[in-house]
């Protein structure tokens, strides 16, 4: 026997074997279509009995096979059924004879046979047969079924007759011995008498027996059948029956145990648990005969279950069994399907490790030269068995090789579909999937080397098979999931192969179904690029929406009445970790970024790289990309833009990548980090986009709030000297501009600034809104730079140099020079080192204009738009103040302001004030101006800080105070500047130049005198007429102008001639008299009140005379400054009365 039936069982052996087969021409389908009606009849109940039949069907069966029959009767072929297509009487002899031609070849050990005729009708199909039955078509055989159970009942007669007639001991008649093919020749010659002889015939036939006890159904007596038989043969050393018999009580006992049968085939078996005691209590008593004129079994006392092998003694009778078939070297077939059968009962007993040495001694079983087909099924069984054990691996390697049998070179016409489908079988095994979302978890599981290995074969069979879908969906899989594991060549190899298959075919995500029902889900290519970090990007800072602050406020929260609960912080925690606390805005582009790095050694394109929302039409913008080989992380950002409101879910990207198209979704990446996935879209606002009339900026503003400014602007200004800015707003969104205020801070200055650096009249630029999409409004901006202009270092020399130029008065000396900054001069303190002997100095001043705009349905919603402006201004110094003070004038109201004015600029320059002349100023030059003013009374200033307390101490209450007098006194003296040859002009402000002493200077005295004469007040260089001879009113006048009553004073009028030479004559007691006392009492005078004192004067002589009023020193006198005692001058001409009446 050469070919072995891997499918064998132990249960087998209970079987007999009837063989199928078509005569002449009949078509497959329907010899397959009946062969399935036939072969469901697979068990019989024997009418009258207990006992029931199986049957085992084959459609092919070697005839050497048969020949082995006598060894082990389920071999043995008993029935045949034969199927042929007659379609005409003429045609029905030949048929006929084709019959028993071929039940010739299975005579010897046929029991009875069938032929079923389909298509022939007429006489001859109706002239009854028991051996032919006839069947008008395929379809029309009800009858099939009954026919082939009354077939099976006439092999049971046979069989029970052929058992009764062997098993009845006819001591006088000659037991004849039973041999296998190749003993036949052994026993040639042998002594047929020998006691060794008789015991050898009668061990092979007790085995015999049991053989037909157990086809009978009669397991108690086929399990004392092959006890005696193995103590029989035992004794003559009878290796390879002594093997069989074994084999045999195995079978037996397999049965008992294991009703449900070995072979894996659920339901082919009926339970037999209950079969021993119940052939026992139900049998017919002996001698009686059945309906069939049989005996019933009369062996009902022999078996019991104690004859039976425990499920351990099996695997070691079998183990002994196989040790002597292992002897003879043509029971190699024998051996290998006893070692399938043992395997099959340990798969069942799990008993794993065992039955891997049944199996490995399966696989160095050497049979004759096998065919390519029968190669591949040796492999595949072997493949299934190690399968049933849980040795996975084994099993795919097995199978594996039975694929690669399927495309042996040869083979004429390779099954490249068969290899497939066996090599996808194999992928369990070696744990590899096709799913690729099964190696995102966790660490690598199985051999990579292998897995590998079998997926470039998957790719191999798919193409020979004609399919590059296949082919790109392998390599795809391969690429991905095995990515760490392949060399840089190997990378580059494959993805080579994989470009020009998608050349062909473009991967897709789209499942591919095999013919055989499996889907292969998609693979996307989530490495490539690797993608680590994605990021949702909130709009620029002049874009962002920002909502109108409610009443409430933006902590007040109505969601829960508690201040804290742990169950409500856990939920909101995790939503917190998918929402994010930005939003997008409808129809404005919003950006995605991804931190990805390319793994491969050579340069990654991706193309049509997007991303994958759900929630919110939203419209993606592809991009492509280029990657560095083994780049390291690199930003790339994806865009698009929503075209509805709602709630966005970002839920991956996709690209494309070696023609490879690939969604890849966040949740199959779980190393991918993320500030969240889902954001809010509102409803669309209008975009502003502003643009100036000044060169943009290269310094970019920083201010302290973070903000981001989206525009800057730079202007040069000399200190003192204004611009206008002109913005253009252009709308340049799809909504409408409804709303638009403006508000400007300055930042990162510490310069001083005086006055209104930015101011501007919003009202005309309102009065062109609403502004349309693509409209265009204007918006003016007034610049005005005013710093410090004092400078502490002294170019001058002091006042009482004779050489000193001033303002208005003729030169006394040729200093008018150029007088260049002292910059030897080290400052004490170096906080003063800006100020001290650096004049060219350029200070900058940054503000920052904020436009808050909105309009559209998002300015229904409540939200609003921020955009900055940066304007930097860089100061140049134009003049400094760099000494100031002051001198009397005539009159008591006035005084001189003197400065010293240097024109730091490299221009001439020219310098005026009010009611003066203008100062021409070269290039570095110091010049000294007078300016002549009336002194202020600065009477709405806080005097006491009970008036001020706004301010924070008494220091700023006094700088705020001194301030606003400077503010004052710079209105009124109006300086101003010019640069003739740049045609640039400005303000001087004397502001930070004023100190106390000069401002005490310029301050009206509280106590306000005023002196008549002659009912003329006497001032400046007023000169009072008067006539000789006769008396002069002289009225001294006070009016306290205090917080506090002053007084009482006195003071004396002393009369004096002034030569003009500097000398003075007070000897006039012959000219001047006074009409009463020549000093004058003035009583305590209250605030806001005044006090008159009456004299008179009596000129005696002409010519002009001066008075010199002078205070005495007491208490009150002394306890007042000296400066509230400033009267003015008197000058009085004594005319002859003559003369001036002539004039």
């Amino acid at each position: 026997m050469s070919v072995p039936d891997y499918m064998q069982c132990a249960e087998d052996h209970q079987t007999l074997l009837v063989v199928v087969q078509p005569i002449g021409i009949v078509p497959e389908e329907s010899f397959f279509k009946i062969y399935k009606r036939i072969a469901a009849v697979s068990q019989v109940n024997v009418r009258d009995s207990q006992r029931v039949l199986y049957i085992r069907y084959r459609h092919h069966y070697p005839p050497e096979n048969n020949e082995w029959g006598d060894f082990q009767t389920h071999r043995k072929v008993v029935g045949l059924i034969t199927i042929t297509d007659c379609s005409s009487a003429k045609d029905w002899p030949q048929t006929f004879e084709k019959f028993h031609v071929q039940k010739e070849m299975y005579g010897s050990t046929l029991y009875d046979s069938r032929l079923f005729v389909f298509g022939l009708q007429g006489e001859i199909a109706e002239q009854p047969r028991t051996d032919v039955a006839f069947y008008p078509s395929y379809d029309e055989c009800e009858t099939i079924e009954k026919r082939i159970e009354d077939f099976i009942e006439s092999l049971f007669i046979v069989l029970e007759s052929k058992r009764l007639d062997r098993a009845t001991d006819k001591s006088g008649d000659k037991i004849p011995l039973l041999c296998v093919p190749f003993e036949k020749k052994d026993f040639v010659g042998l002594d047929t008498d020998s006691r060794h002889y008789k015991k050898r015939c009668q061990g092979r036939m007790r085995k015999h027996v049991g053989d037909l006890c157990l086809q009978a159904g009669m397991l108690q007596d086929s399990l004392v059948h092959y006890h005696m038989a193995v103590e029989l043969l035992r004794s003559v050393n009878d290796f390879l029956w002594l093997g069989a018999a074994l084999e045999g009580l195995c079978s037996a006992s397999v049965i008992y145990h294991y009703p449900g049968g070995t072979g894996g085939k659920v339901g082919s078996r009926r339970a037999q648990g209950g079969s021993l005691s119940a052939e026992a209590g139900n049998r017919h008593r002996p001698g009686a005969l059945t309906s069939n004129g049989i005996n019933a079994d009369t062996s009902a006392e022999i078996g019991r279950a104690k004859n039976c092998l425990s499920p351990e003694d099996i695997i070691d009778k079998y183990k002994e069994a196989i040790s002597y078939y292992g002897k003879y070297k043509n029971a190699g077939v024998i051996e290998l399907e006893a070692c399938v059968k043992a395997v099959r009962v340990l798969a069942i007993q799990k008993r794993s490790m065992e039955a891997s040495e049944f199996l490995q001694n399966a696989v160095y079983i050497n049979l004759r030269q096998l065919s390519e087909e029968e190669k591949i099924q040796r492999y595949s069984i072997l493949s299934e068995l190690y399968e049933r054990i849980g040795f996975h691996r084994k099993s795919a390697f097995f199978k594996r090789i039975a694929a690669m049998q399927c495309a042996a070179p040869s083979i004429p016409e390779p099954g490249w579909r068969a290899c497939y489908k066996l090599l996808l079988e194999t992928l369990p095994g070696y744990s590899l999937s096709l799913d690729p979302k099964d190696f995102s978890k966790g660490t690598h599981r199985g051999w990579a080397a292998v897995q590998m290995r079998l997926l470039h074969e998957l790719v191999y069979a798919s193409r020979r098979m004609g399919n590059p879908a296949l082919c790109v969906r392998h390599l795809s899989f391969l690429l991905q999931t095995m990515l760490d594991f392949l060399s840089d060549q190997e990378k580059k190899d494959v993805t080579q192969s994989l470009e020009s298959y998608t050349a062909k075919c473009p991967g897709t995500m789209e499942f591919i179904t095999l013919p055989d029902g499996l889907k292969l889900p998609p693979v996307p290519f989530t490495k490539l690029p690797i993608v680590r970090s994605v990021k949702l990007l909130n709009l620029p800072t002049s874009l962002r929406p920002q909502k109108m602050k409610s009443l409430l406020g933006q902590n007040v929260s109505t969601k829960s009445p508690f201040i804290y609960s742990p169950i409500i912080a856990h939920s909101r925690g995790e939503e917190r970790s998918k929402k994010i606390d930005f939003q997008w805005v409808q129809g404005d582009v919003c950006e995605v970024q991804l931190m990805v790095y390319n793994p491969m050694p050579f340069e990654l394109r991706v193309e049509n790289m997007g991303l994958l929302t759900t929630g919110v039409e939203f419209e993606s913008l592809p991009a492509a990309l280029s990657l560095p080989a083994e780049s390291g992380l690199y930003p790339v950002t994806l865009v698009g833009v929503p075209q509805t409101t709602g709630q966005i879910t970002v839920n991956g990207y996709h690209t494309s990548v070696f023609g490879v198209f690939s969604d890849c979704l966040l949740d199959n990446l779980p190393g991918v980090k993320t500030n969240g996935c889902t954001v809010e879209v509102i409803p669309a606002l209008p975009r502003l986009q502003i643009s100036t009339s000044l060169p943009r900026s290269a310094h970019t503003l920083q201010p302290s709030s973070g903000d981001e400014i989206s525009t800057n602007v730079s202007v040069q200004l000399y200190n003192g000297e204004a611009q206008e800015l002109i913005i253009k707003l252009e709308n340049i969104g799809t909504e409408p501009l409804e709303k638009l205020e403006v508000t400007a801070k300055t930042v990162n200055t510490k310069e001083k600034l005086y006055g209104d650096f930015l101011s501007w009249k919003l009202e005309d630029t309102l009065s062109q809104f609403p502004l349309k999409p693509g409209k265009i409004a204007t918006f003016t901006v007034n610049i005005k730079v005013k710093l410090d202009f004092s400078c502490q270092e002294n170019l001058l020399q002091d006042l009482s140099d004779d050489g000193i130029s001033v303002s208005g008065l003729p030169l006394s000396s040729p200093f008018r020079q150029v007088v260049k900054p002292r910059v030897e001069t080290k400052p004490i303190n170096p906080q003063e080192s800006s100020k001290v002997g650096d004049f060219s100095h350029v200070k900058t001043l940054e503000a920052i204009l904020n436009f808050k705009y909105s309009g559209g349905p998002g300015h229904v919603e409540g939200y609003y738009r921020n955009l900055s402006l940066g304007l930097h201004v860089e100061v140049e110094p134009s003049v400094f103040f760099t000494r100031v003070s002051t001198l009397p004038a005539t009159s008591t109201r006035q005084c001189h302001l003197l400065l010293d004015v240097f024109n730091s600029t490299e221009h001439e320059l020219t310098i005026s004030a009010r009611n003066n002349e203008d100062l021409i100023l070269h290039a570095g030059e110091c010049q000294r101006m007078a300016i002549q003013v009336d002194k202020f009374s600065f009477e709405s200033f806080p005097e006491s800080p009970a008036d001020g307390m706004q301010f924070a101490n008494a220091k700023q209450l006094e700088e705020e105070r001194q301030q606003a007098k400077g503010l004052e006194i710079n209105s009124k003296l109006d300086i101003c500047w010019k640069i003739p040859s740049l045609k640039r002009e400005g303000e001087a402000s004397v502001e930070g130049v004023l100190n106390q002493l000069v401002l005490e200077h310029l301050q009206l005295a509280p106590l306000q005198w005023d002196i008549l004469v002659d009912g003329k007040l006497c001032d400046c260089d007023i000169v009072v007429n008067c006539k000789v001879g006769d008396p002069i009113p002289l009225q001294v006048k006070l009016t306290n102008w205090s917080k506090h009553s002053v007084g009482p004073f006195a003071l004396t009028v002393t009369p004096y001639q002034d030569y003009q030479n500097g000398v003075h004559n007070y000897e006039l007691q012959d000219a001047i008299t006074f009409v009463g006392s020549n000093t004058f009492y003035i009583e305590s005078v209250k605030p806001t009140k005044d006090s008159v004192y009456f004299g008179a004067l009596l000129f005696l002589y002409t010519g002009d005379f001066y008075l010199n009023i002078k205070f005495h020193e007491d208490n009150c006198s002394k306890e007042l400054p000296v400066s509230w005692f400033c009267l003015p001058s008197v000058h009085i001409r004594a005319m002859d009365p003559l003369t001036q009446t002539k004039l």
